[in-house]
């Protein structure tokens, strides 16, 4: 792909939570090449080897986005925070009968609390600027309804509506929200749930046939982090070939 280069990007400090593999390291990737300062939490420590490929420009944060006293803390060391991109989450299947609280807590913890208390600790620096943007990730699966993702379905919905009540109380102060839906990604996890024939399928029903790699999900990223998008909040911007 020859990729546009956003001159609003370059010096920006941004933020990407899961940015140690998948998509999350396709997000870092892409604004480490538009010269921004990125900054990436990870709950792996085999991920501060992205950060040492790519350069002084890009750091990695050992941090348990579940743990919130953690997250806060990482925030606040990184300073004020021009772009976050709320990317972290986990699919892991289950199935109804064994969900438990414990259990809810957790998934709710993994794939949707981090999004609201990072939001939450970059506002009061956009605002100060009165500029920033918000950009998150929710998912085709449960638009789909697909099995075994009660939970994850359960949040991913709920971060399509975050989005929406946080471009309403943020837009005043010039903070832009929106939500990036991809649709099936090719990565090594998702490798994990789909056999190369799931995968031919998937591309079959796709209005486009091609298959989806994280590159595609950071260009609308990327737009949406930049000045070129000083117009766009609230709303959600599909990545999925057209799958639904």
């Amino acid at each position: 792909m020859r990729s546009a280069i956003y001159p609003s990007l370059e010096g920006k400090r941004v933020v990407v939570t899961g940015g140690g593999s998948g998509i999350g390291a396709g997000l870092v990737r892409a604004f480490a090449e538009q010269r921004a300062e990125v900054h990436f939490l990870d709950i792996l420590d085999d991920a501060k080897s992205l950060a040492e490929e790519l350069g002084s420009n890009v750091h990695f944060h050992h941090c348990d986005l579940t743990d919130t006293n953690t997250l806060i803390a990482t925030l606040n060391d990184i300073g004020d925070i021009d772009v976050l991109v709320n990317n972290a989450a986990n699919d892991d299947r289950h199935r109804l009968e064994d969900i438990t609280p414990e259990y809810w807590e957790n998934r709710m913890a993994v794939n949707l609390r981090h999004l609201v208390l990072a939001a939450r600790e970059v506002a009061p620096a956009m605002r100060r600027r009165g500029q920033g943007a918000i950009v998150n990730l929710g998912s085709i699966s449960w638009h789909l309804g697909q099995p075994g993702l009660v939970l994850y379905e359960t949040a991913k919905a709920g971060i399509e509506g975050l989005t929406r009540a946080l471009a309403s109380e943020l837009g005043g102060d010039g903070i832009r929200v929106n939500c990036v839906i991809p649709g099936n990604v090719k990565t090594p996890r998702q490798s994990r749930w789909y056999t190369p024939e799931d995968e031919e399928q998937i591309v079959a029903e796709q209005k486009l046939k091609v298959r989806i790699h994280p590159q595609h999900i950071a260009a609308m990223v990327l737009f949406l982090a930049s000045d070129d998008a000083a117009a766009c909040t609230a709303h959600n911007y599909w990545v999925d070939a057209g799958w639904l």
